[in-house]
């Protein structure tokens, strides 16, 4: 069979990193690792092909080449999605669709042939089975959990690798926290389900014989879910496999602000060549972190944490949310101080939202203030619920954090506080990528002459470049983002 695997566009975002991904002459992010997985799941005699939409453009000759149009997307590509399954039907083409955004909202994709929900590794099979019988359903489902030790390899020969910026790979599934605004726990269990060190080191040749050299990102929603086994096992081996391949990725990942109560843990993944971790912070209120049940936040010194997981090597990177029932008048500034305090250049700041299947959608059903389904966009200015604060209030002070912590002056004076204090372990190795000289130059002429910024720039430039020479690549990388994160909040103020 001729199998087309879609994945849809993903709007102008704070994670699209759209305008930055324009200074590397780069097309996204990062390849869509679910489909890759699924095209290895398919027979291997069946021909396959991947159009990644961020990446390359959807022709109808594509669509009406396959026997099968495959769909995965996440809530946030909705439209998108939308708008390949009308081309789909307009052509007669047959569709088989799986993912998050259809596994929670299956009951809107009743004009789509197949829904493969939940996680491949048990579904497909299933479907494949029927459809080899002849006798496939619309719908698959299963309230058991995959077991990703039989998971296989991605199918890297599916995508060009030169149009993205990193590579990605899966080590586990599942957190072992249940925060109540969170659909983590919802698609993949409470329990951390892992892959064997085999597996992993085993996907890290996959990528290393492509010829992929640079940036890797470890799609865990909660990398140190399992501690020990990363301690044990997992670090120390992608540390061996490293020093034998000359050192040929780093990695960067996510994880829960407990990172900074394991010394050990921090240490390995440091000499595994771990750069940056995204931490979900969510806010300084305790009230607030009592309300969600952010259990791991709470009864510490966020500020402490960060600059302790910081001091060891690692830069963090936080998400941070506004809009809680508990949350005060104050928590505006509040917040604004805190994330000046801490360094973190790359804070995520977004409105509460319910996604499908929360404890969080649930309450707030029974108290009568859900207004819609939440679009997976949480820094576009709405919110699916009716708030207890004032929504006037909420949205205005909302647009002041974001106004106030991207503009150049307090953007730039972040940056600073973190280099200034941050001291890489271990020494960065150097791949030469003519993008990334590219990339320095057009961040000297569109940020240093014709950017708002171009003041702190400079100042940021020469600083870095003499007195934190190994920082600058970081820094100019760094300005760059800040470029980003201000084109996607004026895009939404003036919407």
């Amino acid at each position: 069979m001729n199998i087309l695997l879609v994945y849809p566009l993903y709007p102008d975002t704070f994670w699209s990193f759209k305008h930055a991904l324009k200074f590397v002459s780069k097309k996204a992010s990062f390849p869509p690792l679910g489909l890759l997985t699924v095209a290895a799941l398919l027979p291997e005699d069946w021909c396959k092909k991947l159009i990644d939409m961020n990446a390359k453009k959807l022709t109808d000759d594509d669509i009406l080449w396959a026997d099968f149009v495959f769909i995965s997307a996440m809530s946030i590509q909705s439209e998108s999605a939308n708008q390949v399954i009308e081309r789909c039907n307009k052509l007669n083409a047959k569709i088989v669709a799986g993912g998050p955004l259809f596994t929670s909202s299956s009951e809107y994709y009743q004009n789509i042939d197949h829904l493969v929900l939940n996680e491949a590794e048990i579904t497909l099979p299933q479907f494949l089975n029927d459809l080899n019988q002849g006798t496939p359903k619309h719908i698959y489902t299963s309230e058991d959990w995959a077991d990703i030790t039989t998971t296989p390899l991605p199918v890297w020969d599916l995508v060009a690798m030169n149009t993205y910026t990193s590579m990605n790979v899966q080590y586990s599934r599942g957190c072992p926290f249940d925060c109540d605004f969170c659909d983590i726990t919802v698609l993949y269990g409470r329990k951390p389900r892992t892959k064997t060190k085999d597996q992993v080191i085993a996907e890290l040749d996959a990528l290393y014989f492509t010829g992929w050299r640079g940036p890797v990102f470890f799609v865990d929603d909660n990398f140190i879910g399992n501690k020990a086994k990363l301690k044990k096992e997992i670090l120390p081996s992608i540390i061996e496999w490293n020093e034998k391949r000359k050192n040929p990725f780093c990695f960067n990942t996510e994880v829960s602000i407990n990172l900074a109560d394991d010394d050990k843990l921090m240490q390995l993944m440091v000499k595994a060549r771990f750069e940056a971790v995204f931490v979900g912070i969510e806010t300084p209120h305790e009230e607030s972190l009592i309300e969600c049940n952010k259990t791991q936040n709470r009864n510490r010194d966020l500020i402490s944490s960060i600059k302790k997981i910081q001091e060891f090597g690692l830069e963090v990177q936080g998400g941070f949310i506004i809009g809680f029932d508990n949350d005060p008048p104050t928590i505006f500034d509040k917040l604004t101080n805190f994330i000046q305090e801490s360094g973190i250049a790359t804070a995520m700041v977004g409105l509460l939202n319910a996604p499908r299947g929360t404890k969080l959608q649930k309450r707030l059903s029974e108290q009568g203030r859900l207004l819609s389904d939440f679009t997976g966009n949480n820094t576009d200015f709405s919110i699916n619920f009716v708030p207890q604060m004032n929504s006037e209030i909420l949205l205005n002070g909302y647009k002041k954090v974001l106004k106030t912590i991207y503009s150049p002056k307090f953007y730039y004076e972040r940056v600073m506080r973190f280099l200034k204090d941050f001291e890489p372990m271990i020494k960065k190795e150097f791949h030469f990528n003519p993008n990334y000289i590219a990339a320095l130059f057009k961040s000297m002429f569109k940020l240093g002459v014709l950017g708002e910024e171009r003041i702190y720039y400079w100042k940021l430039f020469f600083w870095s470049l003499f007195r934190k020479p190994k920082l600058f690549s970081q820094a100019i990388l760094l300005a760059i983002y800040g470029f980003h994160f201000r084109k996607v909040s004026n895009t939404f103020y003036s919407s």
